[in-house]
């Protein structure tokens, strides 16, 4: 199986053991003040992704979700080995972020890693602080981050190796939280900075 075959069946298999599918919009709005800016949904509703986690930031400080959505935030779930997939993601986010900005509205890009056995906290700070001088950085333990893993429904997987050099195949989604409201939207790696800055901008006006 090629490395391409080998994530789409991971993006698959993390969909099917979260128990969650992500698929295209369609019906009313039920009340929901952010249904125009929905270009999906989630089986079950958006509550299904996300809540609480305990995780340690390049401080080495641990810290809980109150105390890093203290404001819109844009999480992706990588690894800083990762040699292509999550460098692209990470930067697309950021810059993301700076159009944004450049719009009068402020998010947070947060990068959680997903290989707590190479990725410690100043490994991880280093690692955001190249990507964006506001991006977050989170590691833990292997608990901590399996926990965070699991509230956002992602997978992950590391190969087997014989050193340090292995990958980790991993799901892909970049997630919009907000304060007070959670989870709200999901970004495939298609998304391009622009197109999601204006979908990220529609739900910050509807706040």
């Amino acid at each position: 199986m090629t490395r391409l075959f080998a994530i789409v069946a991971a993006l698959a298999m993390g969909a099917l053991i979260g128990g969650v599918w992500f698929i295209t919009r369609s019906g009313g709005d039920g009340g929901d003040q952010f249904a125009q800016c929905r270009a999906s949904q989630v089986a079950g509703g958006s509550g299904q992704i996300g809540g609480p986690f305990e995780l340690v930031n390049s401080e080495g400080e641990t810290v809980t979700d109150k105390d890093v959505i203290t404001a819109p935030a844009l999480i992706y779930f990588g690894y800083t080995y990762c040699p292509d997939i999550c460098p692209f993601d990470a930067a697309r986010n950021a810059e993301t972020v700076d159009i944004l900005e450049s719009r009068g509205q402020i998010v947070t890009p947060v990068f959680i890693s997903i290989d707590p056995k190479r990725d410690t906290p100043e490994v991880v700070g280093d690692y955001v602080s190249y990507l964006h001088e506001r991006m977050i950085g989170l590691t833990g333990s292997d608990e901590q981050v399996k926990a965070a893993s699991k509230a956002y429904k992602t997978y992950y997987k590391a190969q087997p190796a014989d050193d340090e050099n292995y990958l980790v195949d991993h799901s892909t989604f970049s997630y919009l939280v907000l304060p007070e409201h959670g989870f709200v939207e999901f970004f495939r790696r298609d998304v391009t900075p622009e197109q999601m800055a204006d979908k990220i901008g529609c739900f910050l006006d509807r706040m």
